[in-house]
């Protein structure tokens, strides 16, 4: 097991877990970057907190064996500076939808993943009826402020940070539910986080406190994933699983050893439960 996952994050950090087709696509007036991989129907998958669409490639690789996946950056990750910033999720949901626009895409699936899935579930109750499938992972209806999110956003709002912070590579760390089975993958998480700005990840730490769509998910009309790990200690398992109770029809499905980023470091399994839910069922027309 050990020698499985030292090749695999070997392989996470070689320059072979970007290929795809990269291209930049106008949004709003400003560009951002959008990775094609695969062939099939479309998936597009809506990056997390830190790390962008690089995070995802893992993921985007194993879903791409029978799916089109479009990965994509939001603009304020490839512009820090950018002249529109966002300033609630529901920008991000926006832009999500004029890209959607922008490739053509009538009804893809969104698949979400922690901050993505705050922005996936804006873009669904908003406009239902240009989802075809809506997957979810490390999300939640309403996002409960911490201690821990007040302190790790304090932090990154006051004080510039090398990156090679401990205190805020710790912070990181969390995300893998425990300690990290390999460092090379756990460096992988760190360094990749690092490529974002923190006051880009300031900024929407502070958007999720603000962010609530608990009374709008009676208008979700797509079937609907929601993969949790089972040992995500940012956003609980059995919180996770509320959310899915509280939309009609959906499925919870729990992927255990996982922390919140098992769609990185249990991207397999998470594929898996992508494509049962492909084949299931037809997705609403309404």
């Amino acid at each position: 097991m050990r020698i499985a996952s030292t090749r695999r994050a070997n392989w996470l950090m070689s320059g072979e877990a970007y290929e795809g087709r990269k291209r930049l696509v106008r949004v709003g007036g400003e560009l951002v970057e959008v990775i094609e991989m695969g062939r099939g129907e479309p998936i597009v998958i809506v990056p997390g907190l830190a790390g962008g669409w690089k995070l995802l490639t893992p993921l985007a690789r194993s879903l791409a064996r029978r799916h089109r996946v479009l990965l994509y950056g939001f603009r304020d990750e490839f512009n820090p500076l950018s002249s529109r910033l966002a300033h609630q999720v529901g920008d991000y949901a926006r832009d999500l939808s004029d890209l959607i626009g922008e490739l053509g895409l009538e009804r893809p699936t969104v698949f979400g993943v922690s901050f993505g899935g705050a922005v996936a579930l804006e873009f669904a109750v908003d406009q239902p009826h240009r989802v075809s499938r809506l997957i979810l992972s490390g999300v939640e209806p309403r996002f409960r402020t911490t201690l821990a999110s007040t302190i790790a956003r304090r932090v990154l709002e006051r004080f510039p940070l090398p990156s090679d912070n401990p205190f805020v590579n710790q912070f990181f760390n969390l995300f893998h539910g425990g300690k990290p089975e390999s460092p090379a993958l756990a460096r992988f998480v760190v360094e990749r986080c690092w490529e974002t700005d923190q006051g880009v990840m300031a900024r929407r730490l502070a958007m999720l406190e603000s962010f609530d769509v608990s009374d709008r998910l009676w208008r979700l009309e797509a079937p609907t994933l929601v993969v949790g790990g089972g040992r995500d200690v940012v956003v609980p398992a059995d919180r996770q699983k509320a959310l899915a109770s509280m939309i009609p029809g959906a499925r919870f499905e729990s992927v255990e050893g996982a922390g919140h980023v098992g769609f990185l470091t249990h991207s397999a399994d998470v594929a898996r439960h992508v494509e049962r839910l492909s084949r299931g069922g037809r997705p609403s027309l309404a």
